[in-house]
Order: C-alpha cells, then sequence, then structure tokens
C-alpha cells in the first residue's frame, strides 16, 4: 500500500494533488528526466542492460525502484562567482564496500505488513550531496518518480517531484547530463485567497512535460517582496551557501531558508532584519514560533487528495444531486449513497477553515479555465455548476481515459454553455412548432387517440440540434426509429411530412387505396430528403415504421443503417447515421434493449455510433418506475457498452440543446453509443382517453400545476430582451395558420395512400406507381462452365501460404470428387447458387450463429490458417474479378436482435440476398417478435416489401424436443392465401401471381438442385417477398441427397412439386395410394417402399413450396392417379407440422372428392422424444400406416 511522505525537502521537490510524481520542467530543454536522446543514460558495466525509463503509472498503482542499478551519488564542487559561492554537482564513482562496508539500512515498519521495498539510495554510504530537514541526503540523475532515500535519523523517503533549470553542464568522464538544481520550497504551500487574488485573472502557465499526469503548483514570484527577475540568481545562490552551512548567511537569511522550509506561505516566510538593540533578543524569541507554527507538509498532501477525491466524486456522483425532474419529486434512489456537496467537506478530511484555502487542480479537470489553482469554496461551486444542476453526467465507468477527458472538458470548462440571441430565437421557434402542434390536434381532434408529445415538448428541437450538428460534421443520411409517442410531431417537424396528409389520418370516412390493411397513423414511417437550413447542406431522413412492440425497431434501424453505410462505402460511420428513441419503462424493461447495445461493437454489425433518446416520463402506463425497474436509472443498461449518459431536465431547452450538441460531438469524435436522458413528465394520460388519477394521483396534481415549457422559456427570453412578447404572438400565430390552411386543404384529400408513408424506397426496382417491371421470372439454372468453376474454387484454398486443417482437407477433396461426377450435396448447391448471383453483381450476406463454419459443419466459408493466428481466407470472395462482396459473418448468441439486424439490412436495397440462418430451426422463437409484427405482415401494414431469408434447420433426428421443429405450422398458419377457395388455375403466369399475391414463401427443400434454384429465383423474382426455408440436417451428408449438374443447367428452374417418376409413374392405373410428403421424410419413406416391393401400388409426390399452395400441380397429380386413395405423410405430430394447412387446400383443389388421410405421429404436446427408441418406433409405425393400404378401411 502507498505511503504518505512525512517529510519537506530542501532540494527542489514538489508536491502534485493527484499524487506524487517526478517532474522535469517545462522550461528544460532535455529530452525527458535522464537527458536528451543522443546522451547516454549513465556509464554502465559490459554485461548490464543499458537503463531506460519506465511507462508512466498513476502514482498510487506501485512503488516504483530505482532507474538504475547504479549508485552515482553528488560531490560537491565549488567555485568563485562575484561576492558568493556557486555549487555544482557531478557525478562520481561509486564508493568501493571496502570505503563503506557497512551501509545503514531502513528501519522496519511496524504495525501494518510494509509494501515491497523500492531500491535506496544511501546517503551516509555516498557522502553527503544535498539535505533533507538538514540531514545529509544524495539526489542522483537518475532518481525518478517515486524514488526512495535513506537519510540518517530520518529513514526512507520517497522522491516527489525534481525542478530542473536551463544550462546544465555534463558530468565529466561519464557523458551523463547533470542539472543545476534550484529550490521549489516556495511551491509546497497553497496561497490563501487572500494573496492570490491578484493571480487568477494570470494565463495558466503550460503543462509540464512529465512522466505522469500531473500539474505542477506553482506560487507567484511576487509573493515575496523581495523577489524579481533579476534578485532570483542572487537567492538562489544564497540557499546554495545556506545548505552547506546555515551560519554562512545573514540570520534574516537563516530565518526565512527555515521557515520556507517548515513550510510558510509565500508571503510569510520573510522576516525583517532585526534592529540591533536590547529588544532584538525578544524578537528572536517571537520569531522562532513562526517556524514551528506553519503546517504541517502531511496536512498539505492529505489536502490536495482530499480536493482531488472531492473533484472526483462530483464526477462520480454529482448526478445524483442534480436538479433533473421538472416535477420535483425524483423517485431515483441511490440506496443513501454518499453525495458530496460543500456541507459535507469533512467527509473527505476537510473542514470549515479550508474553504478559501487555494488548491492546485489535477489534470483530471477542466474547471480553473486558465486557471490552474482554486479556492476550495471556489472549487465546490463551479463543481455544483457543472455537475449538479439541469445536467447530471455519467462517464465516470469509462475505461478509456481520453474518453473522460472529453467530457469533461465538455461540462466543466466555465462558461462553455453559452448560446448566442439567435440560436435562442431558434429553439424558441422549434418550441412553439413542438407545442402548437399538439396544441392544434388536440383542438381539432380530443377524443382521438394520437399518443401527444405534451410534458416532453422539447424532444423535437433536441433531435433537430442532434440532426444539425450531425449534418454540420458531414453526415448526409439519418435514419431514425421510435415509438409512438411523439411520432406525429416528429413526422411534422422534423422529418417534415406534409401536414395536410398528417390531418387526413384523423377523417374517418378515408378510403383505403394501396394493397393490404394498413396501420394506424402513429405508426407509420416516412422517408425525405430536403435541405438542411442551418447547414445548407442537404440531409436524408427516415423514419422506420413501428408496431406498438416499443423497442422492436431497434435492431431493424441498426441493420438498416448499417447497410446504408456498406452501399455508400461509409466505412467510419460518417456519412449515414442512426437516432433511436425510446421510452423509460421500454428502455429498462425491454431484453432487445440490451442485444441491440451488445451488437454496437461487433465488426459485421457496428454503425459506428447511435444517439439514443430517452423520453424519460418517470412513468409506464401506469407503473411507478420502482415497481419497473431494479437500476436507479432507467438508462443504466446503456453502461454495459461504456456509452456516456446525459440527463438532463427536459424544462431547461437551453440545457437540453447544449446535451444534445456534446452527444452528436461525441459521436461525431469517438463513433460510440451514447444516451441523452430527457427527464420529462406525460401531461395526459396514456393515451388522450386515459385518466391518470386513478394510479398516480400526487404526481398528476403536481402536473397539473406545472406551466409548460414553451410558456417558461419564452418569459426567460423576454426578460432577457433576446424577443419581445408582439415577436412571441406572432410566432405563435404564424404557425397556426400554417397549421389551419393545411387542415383545409386535408379536407380535400379523399383517398389514403399508405406508399406515401414508405420509410424505405427502391427507386428504380420498381415502376413510378410502385408496381413490379413484369410478372415473369427468368430460368434460375446456369451453364456448366460456371457450376464447374465455382466447384473448383469451393474445393481448394485460393491463397497461397496457407495451411488448413487436415479434415477440412478431407472435406474440400470430397467437394472436388463431386464437382469431377458433376453432381452436388447440400453445401455444394448453397455455394453454387451464391457464387453465382455475386457474380451477377448480387451482394449476399450470411448471418447467424456459427454460419461461417456451419452448425453441423458442412458449409466452411471461412478457412482458418492453422499456424497464423487470425489469419482466414474466404474463398466465395476470390471467385470473379469483378464480383460483389460476399458477407458471412457469425453473431452474438441472438437471434431477436440479430434477425431484426438482418431484416433492417435487408430493407435498405433489392439486390442483395440476405440471409439469417438459425443455430436450430426452434431458437427463432426466441426472435418471433420480428417475425410476427415486422417480416409476416411487413407489406400488409407498410407497403414495405423484403427479400429477407430465414434459413431454419429442421427434422426428426431423435435429438430430443429442443433441437427437431423449426415449427412450420407457425409460420403455415400466417400464411394469406385462402384454404377454401380455389385460385384460376388457367391465369397466365399463376405460379408468379400466387407469389405476388402471398406474404412470404415456406419452403422445405428435399434435394440441393431445388435449394439452388429457389435461392437464385429469390433475386431473379420482380418483386421481393420473405422466403421460409426448412433445412435439412442429415440430408446434409445423405448418400441419396445428391443432384446433378444437368438438374442445374440452364433453362432449368425451382419445382414447386417433384412428382412420381418411378415405376409407379409407369402404371398410374395400377396405383391405389398417393402420398403426400415434403422435407426429409421423402427418403424415408423411398427406403420403406423399396423394402415392402410396393413401388407399383404406392406413388410418392414432394411438395417442395407449401406456400402458396401449389393447385395446379397437385392437381394434376391427383388427376394423374384416379384409383388412388390420398394421404399426408410427415414426420412431425399431427397437431404440429404441415398437415392442418395441406389438408384443406388438398380437398379443396379435388373439390372435396375424397378424403385425404393422415400418416404420421399422434398429437403430442412437445415437438419430439427424448427417448432413441421411442423415436425409433414412433418412425415404423408411421410408416406402417403409410404403406398399409387397409390402414383407413375402417374410417368413414
Amino acid at each position: 500500500m502507498w505511503r504518505r511522505p512525512r517529510f519537506v525537502p530542501a532540494v527542489p521537490v514538489a508536491f502534485s494533488a493527484c499524487g506524487l510524481l517526478a517532474v522535469p520542467k517545462d522550461d528544460d530543454p532535455a529530452e525527458g528526466f535522464w537527458g536528451g536522446a543522443e546522451q547516454s543514460p549513465a556509464p554502465r558495466r559490459p554485461c548490464e542492460k543499458p537503463s531506460r525509463p519506465r511507462r508512466p503509472q498513476h502514482p498510487l498503482a506501485t512503488r516504483r525502484g530505482l532507474p538504475s542499478n547504479r549508485l552515482l551519488p553528488l560531490r560537491p564542487r565549488q567555485h568563485r562567482q562575484g561576492a558568493h559561492r556557486r555549487r555544482h554537482y557531478w557525478a562520481r564513482a561509486k564508493p568501493s564496500a571496502q570505503q563503506h562496508p557497512n551501509p545503514p539500512r531502513p528501519p522496519q515498519a511496524t504495525g501494518t505488513r510494509a509494501a515491497t521495498p523500492a531500491r535506496l539510495y544511501d546517503a551516509q554510504a555516498a557522502g553527503v550531496g544535498l539535505l533533507l530537514q538538514g540531514r545529509g541526503c544524495v539526489l542522483t540523475p537518475h532518481a525518478g518518480a517515486g524514488s526512495r532515500v535513506w537519510c540518517p535519523g530520518v529513514g526512507c523517503r520517497r522522491l516527489i517531484r525534481v525542478e530542473l533549470s536551463r544550462g546544465q553542464t555534463l558530468a565529466r568522464g561519464f557523458g551523463t547530463r547533470m542539472f543545476h538544481l534550484r529550490t521549489c520550497a516556495a511551491k509546497l504551500r497553497p496561497l490563501t485567497a487572500s494573496q492570490t487574488v491578484r493571480t487568477f485573472s494570470q494565463n495558466r502557465p503550460a503543462a509540464a512535460r512529465t512522466f505522469g499526469q500531473v500539474r505542477g503548483y506553482t506560487a507567484p514570484v511576487a509573493a515575496e517582496p523581495f523577489l524579481s527577475g533579476t534578485s532570483s540568481n542572487y537567492v538562489e545562490e544564497m540557499y546554495y551557501a545556506w545548505l552547506e552551512n546555515p551560519k554562512s548567511v545573514h540570520k534574516s537569511w537563516d530565518i526565512f531558508f527555515r521557515n520556507t522550509n517548515a513550510g510558510a506561505p509565500p508571503g510569510t516566510a520573510y522576516q525583517s532584519p532585526l534592529p540591533l538593540s536590547p529588544g532584538s533578543l525578544s524578537a528572536v524569541a517571537r520569531v522562532q514560533p513562526l517556524v514551528e507554527a506553519q503546517p504541517n507538509v502531511d496536512k498539505l498532501v492529505e489536502d490536495h487528495l482530499a480536493v482531488q477525491s472531492l473533484i472526483r466524486a462530483y464526477q462520480v456522483r454529482g448526478h445524483h444531486i442534480a436538479k433533473l425532474d421538472p416535477l420535483g419529486i425524483s423517485c431515483v434512489n441511490f440506496d443513501g449513497a454518499p453525495v458530496t456537496v460543500s456541507s459535507n467537506v469533512g467527509f473527505y478530511g476537510l473542514d470549515e477553515s479550508d474553504l478559501d484555502k487555494v488548491f492546485h487542480l489535477p489534470t483530471t479537470t477542466f474547471i480553473g479555465g486558465q486557471e490552474s489553482a482554486l479556492p476550495l469554496r471556489e472549487i465546490i461551486r463551479r463543481l455544483e455548476m457543472a455537475y449538479c444542476q439541469h445536467i447530471g453526467v455519467e462517464f465516470m465507468f469509462i475505461n478509456d481515459l481520453e474518453q473522460c477527458q472529453w467530457i469533461r472538458q465538455k461540462f466543466e470548462t466555465p462558461g462553455i454553455m453559452q448560446f448566442t440571441n439567435e440560436e435562442k430565437r431558434t429553439l424558441l421557434a422549434r418550441l412553439v412548432r413542438s407545442t402548437r402542434f399538439e396544441d392544434f390536434l388536440q383542438r381539432k381532434w380530443s377524443s382521438e387517440k394520437r399518443f401527444g408529445l405534451e410534458g416532453c415538448e422539447v424532444l423535437i428541437p433536441a433531435l433537430k440540434t442532434i440532426i444539425d450538428k450531425s449534418s454540420e460534421n458531414g453526415v448526409d443520411y439519418v435514419i431514425m426509429g421510435m415509438p409512438h409517442r411523439g411520432r406525429l410531431n416528429v413526422l411534422a417537424n422534423v422529418i417534415r411530412k406534409e401536414l395536410e396528409q398528417i390531418f387526413c389520418q384523423f377523417d374517418s370516412k378515408l378510403e383505403a387505396a394501396d394493397e393490404g390493411s394498413g396501420d394506424v397513423k402513429y405508426h407509420l414511417g416516412m422517408y425525405h430528403r430536403r435541405i438542411n437550413r442551418v447547414t445548407d447542406r442537404n440531409i436524408t431522413l427516415s423514419l422506420v415504421a413501428n408496431p406498438s412492440h416499443l423497442e422492436a425497431a431497434d435492431p431493424v434501424v441498426m441493420g438498416k443503417t448499417k447497410a446504408e453505410q456498406f452501399y455508400c462505402g461509409d466505412t467510419e460511420g460518417k456519412k449515414v447515421m442512426s437516432i433511436l428513441l425510446h421510452g423509460d419503462a421500454a428502455f429498462a424493461g425491454q431484453g432487445i434493449v440490451y442485444e441491440t447495445f451488445h451488437l454496437s461493437d461487433l465488426p459485421s454489425y457496428t454503425t459506428h455510433g447511435t444517439v439514443h433518446v430517452v423520453v424519460n416520463n418517470q412513468i409506464g402506463f401506469t407503473t411507478d418506475p420502482r415497481m419497473a425497474r431494479s437500476s436507479p436509472y432507467p438508462t443504466d443498461v446503456a453502461r454495459v457498452v461504456n456509452a456516456p449518459i446525459f440527463h438532463v431536465n427536459a424544462d431547461d431547452p437551453e440545457a437540453v440543446m447544449y446535451v444534445c450538441k456534446v452527444a452528436a460531438e461525441w459521436r461525431s469524435t469517438f463513433h460510440k453509443d451514447v444516451v441523452v436522458d430527457l427527464v420529462c413528465y406525460r401531461r395526459n394520460g396514456h393515451n388522450e382517453m386515459d385518466e391518470p388519477m386513478f394510479t398516480q394521483p400526487l404526481m398528476y396534481k403536481q402536473i397539473r400545476k406545472q406551466k409548460p415549457v414553451l410558456q417558461k422559456y419564452a418569459e426567460l427570453l423576454v426578460s432577457q430582451g433576446v424577443v419581445n412578447q408582439p415577436e412571441y404572438e406572432e410566432e405563435i400565430s404564424k404557425y397556426d395558420k400554417i397549421c389551419e390552411e393545411a387542415f383545409t386543404r386535408s379536407k380535400d384529400e379523399k383517398i389514403l395512400h399508405i406508399k406515401h408513408w414508405l420509410d424505405s424506397p427502391w427507386p428504380g426496382f420498381f415502376t413510378l406507381d410502385g408496381q413490379p417491371r413484369s410478372m415473369t421470372c427468368p430460368p434460375t439454372g446456369l451453364t456448366e462452365d460456371i457450376l464447374t468453376h465455382i466447384g473448383n474454387v469451393a474445393s481448394s484454398v485460393p491463397v497461397e501460404n496457407f495451411t488448413i486443417h487436415g479434415g477440412l482437407s478431407r472435406i474440400l477433396k470430397t467437394r472436388g470428387e463431386l464437382v469431377k461426377n458433376r453432381t452436388v450435396d447440400w453445401a455444394l448447391a448453397e455455394y453454387m447458387a451464391f457464387g453465382s448471383l455475386l457474380k451477377e453483381g448480387i451482394h449476399i450476406r450470411l448471418s447467424g450463429q456459427d454460419v461461417e463454419r456451419g452448425t453441423f459443419s458442412h458449409r466452411h466459408h471461412v478457412l482458418h490458417d492453422q499456424n497464423v493466428d487470425k489469419k482466414t481466407c474466404i474463398p466465395m470472395n476470390h471467385l470473379w474479378p469483378n464480383q460483389a462482396p460476399y458477407t458471412v459473418c457469425n453473431s452474438s448468441l441472438s437471434e431477436y436482435g440479430v434477425l431484426g439486424f438482418e431484416l433492417g439490412f435487408a430493407m435498405a436495397s433489392p439486390n442483395a440476398l440476405v440471409l439469417w440462418e438459425a443455430q436450430f430451426g426452434d431458437f427463432h422463437n426466441t426472435a418471433q417478435c420480428i417475425i410476427d409484427q415486422f417480416i409476416c405482415p411487413g407489406q400488409a401494414k407498410w407497403v414495405r416489401q423484403n427479400g429477407i431469408v430465414l434459413l431454419l434447420p429442421h427434422g426428426m433426428e431423435g435429438m430430443g424436443p429442443e433441437h427437431s421443429s423449426a415449427r412450420p405450422e407457425r409460420f403455415l398458419q400466417m400464411c394469406n392465401d385462402d384454404p377454401d377457395v380455389l385460385p384460376n388455375l388457367e391465369e397466365a403466369n399463376f405460379d408468379i401471381n400466387q407469389l405476388y399475391d402471398c406474404n412470404w414463401i415456406v419452403v422445405n427443400c428435399s434435394t440441393p438442385g431445388n435449394f439452388f434454384h429457389v435461392l437464385r429465383r429469390q433475386i431473379l423474382l420482380p418483386f421481393r417477398k420473405p422466403l421460409i426455408i426448412f433445412t435439412p440436417k442429415s440430408l446434409l451428408r445423405h448418400p441419396e441427397a445428391r443432384t446433378s449438374f444437368d438438374e442445374m443447367l440452364s433453362g432449368t428452374h425451382f419445382q414447386r412439386v417433384i412428382p412420381e417418376d418411378g415405376l409407379a409413374a409407369q402404371n398410374p392405373a395400377n396405383v391405389r395410394r398417393l402420398l403426400f410428403c415434403t422435407g426429409k421424410v421423402y427418403y424415408d419413406l423411398t427406403r420403406e417402399r423399396k423394402a415392402r416391393g410396393m413401388a407399383e401400388q404406392v406413388a410418392i409426390t414432394r411438395i417442395e413450396q407449401l406456400s402458396p399452395f401449389p393447385f395446379d400441380l397437385l392437381l394434376q397429380e391427383v388427376r394423374k392417379y384416379p384409383n388412388a386413395e390420398l394421404a399426408w405423410c410427415q414426420e412431425e405430430h399431427k397437431n404440429q407440422g404441415y398437415y392442418d394447412y395441406v389438408k384443406p387446400r388438398l380437398r379443396t383443389t379435388i373439390s372435396r372428392a375424397k378424403p385425404v388421410w393422415y400418416a404420421g405421429r399422434d398429437p403430442a404436446a412437445a415437438p419430439a422424444t427424448g427417448n432413441k427408441k421411442t423415436h425409433l418406433t414412433e418412425l415404423q409405425r408411421l410408416l406402417d400406416t403409410a404403406f398399409d393400404l387397409d390402414a383407413f378401411k375402417n374410417f368413414s
């Protein structure tokens, strides 16, 4: 443990308020404490390593020993200069052991366990060169911060600081720069307030070059009446003479130097020469106690450390007592944590008498501005102003010193939060628009739900400030996400949606023109490009549509932002940024916030900083914060990623604006997340029809008394003379007129065009009226040359000097053999689909848990060098010279956040294939919100197409209930086709029209070739739909799950239905049963049919595309086998899987002419059994049912 020094050196030694450090004086030309780079640090033995300065450390972190193994004491050498002697100190050789056989040992510490001892300088053995409290000691040119000195009668003492001056000479014979020492004893004592008032207006001296971060505490030279620029050399010479022999100087000098060494403040150490009179003896008696009365240096060090602790306490906990709540009823509970206030200085070892003492300011604060020292009372006042007013700053948990210093400078610098009159008028105008918009809606539609912004009207100028500052820093695209509260206001006054388009949404007679169901007005998004009036630069704003799941849009916004950055080459986030708005209850309560934060700094997911704005109503619907969260603040989740948190009272608009400027600058500077917590209130209930007094009577009594922020700020500006009352009233009437005119125009709107609210348009992909450019899909096959080329790359390592794993070598060899045999397995089919799309300029992004290798070790799209850490190779990016980039990235262990992110990425461009693969199919259920609220109904609600692909491993393999089913029944249940209506099968391009009308596509491929085709079709379609693929597990290596090149060549396409092509198809009249199935169970059925010899009696048809349902092709199959009974066979349980979806549609296909029987597992609660034997028994039972031609005779 560190122990405080208990001595006052008379050598040039000084204390630092933040610790003890050796500091070269800033005007010294030497490079570091040991001299210039061209000088040798010290003579050394041939076997020794050259000494070098250690890396600077915090003085409390460790006890540093001497930086050299050589002991080089100082020997005085004198010469005559003028009338006084002047001393220089040369290094001399280390004395031999014979000269000093018994050097003294330092005394042992008692009472406490001693720390590890540092190397000592033995003053008695080395020869006296300097004095410490009148006792002999020695200082060498190698002594640095933390070096310990041994003095007879004193013991071990640690060096603190050494002042150096110019004009040094070199140590003769050793090539070591020696330093001329001069006193700084006057710098060891704080000044009183009265003594330093004259100095506060002076410029702060430049920081000293140090081995650590310290600021030298320097007393003004004018503190002593006889000190000046011309007398300093004289005083210095007197001091050296006094060091050698106190009696060699006049008694007045003796008293002065003794007083200084004892700690007398400058101005009091000097005593007038004693008169030559009989009363002089009594005068001596009066002077002598002055030395003893001086404050102890221990108190000085303790007080400086206490002040530093006080400053740090304000930085850490000042927000605890900041005036953040506009209602004055803050519910934040800090569990009685100690809080720093001016009346509690005793907690830090200070008392009231210290309030007027002047203390040197450490480097960890900027409250001094140009001043390096302040009285304690002023220090506390400035800290209170910085941290305990309407802004509370949480940042001391950040482990980056530069970032902490940046924040300190932004909030501590005196007078930094200043606004011009023009900025204040702009702020007032924005508040007028924000407030009067809500007032207008309340007057016109008082009984409509609109989730207004009353109580936090400052949000609008806050967002516009963030956008203005970001635009100034180079951002030209801002993507926003927010919940419903205040959305209409943001659309009107931030995004600049036409007011008449907003007002017409309240008209109950408005008809919908677009396809789909639409959404309520406070869920809709918007895309707009305009000129930013503050910066005069183009800015594009996009507000992403959001469901009532408040935080669900967070990862979607992040993904869209990442995509826009990717497509415009913005690798550092300087052009595209995101802003996320949150409610206090949702920010603390919903886990997706945590998942989104943890994506913020991952290489393939970072957006280089997001500005989070929390509208802190201090209530969640009707739930008090004390019931809604365990943390003091709703924003504490942001601490996990070291994001600074700026709490601000929303009734102080200027404080809000300043915090938003700092947040935008932080994001631009460090490209990290930042949180702005707008502590406000909700003037109405959860909505305009809700009564909040039921549950929060006291809060809402206070809210009823609360003066609106616009009125408060307007009165302030009028009192300051920034605006006058007529100007303020004119601004209000001007905006009211704008709203009335827009309301009049809105009455002319008869049709609601949802496409006008599109948040992610795809210019050039559709026609001008938003329709596909064609309703056809070209063939998805490829030439054999392309297939072979991709296969050869997939089976090799395209870079040199790259060592892969031996097992992977065998896998690549197997791929090469498949290519030679013109066949593909599942992994190779996927490789060829991806590679061919990359050749066509389609960017591909594959994301999910373990996708680089593949959960089942089949993919291996990223190769790892076995000898070089982090050296990887992605062969897919080495296919073609000008191909599109391929991104494959393992994700964090998150489904909700990552799937939302990929959905947002797919929103940005239709010319990209974005895939998310679940580790196992059933893991998608933790992302069910994204599937239910965005993927399934996204186009119907928001006219927003999306081509995201979900790869969900599925199959009953006897691995238990958790890794078997991807829950296909859930996806099929949400399909929008009617099971009881047979569509017009004669329609041209029936299959493409089906795809265009459906809400998503659900497939379960049974061959690698069909998987290849469906991936390519996803991009070649003239529109975009989500694609759900149930991918296999055992089929990845199944010997029969192979596809010939012939089924993938030019002219081939995806097969929605794969009909029977065996013996049964050759003589269909003899077929007694037609089995329909999908996926892996087909291979179990064919194996069993072959074993039973029933190839002519039972036909098996595979339905590859389940939705939209292939009515046309299945009708052909049924008609082909007129004498066959129909049965659906699946390996899933009866109440799961596909049966409930397929049966009514099959019945509709055949006009209910025949029953559709079921062969499969019985209904069950769990997706699968955990017992292997039971699994096999169930499988055999369903196979027996499928091939027992008399199984359904007893059923009517």
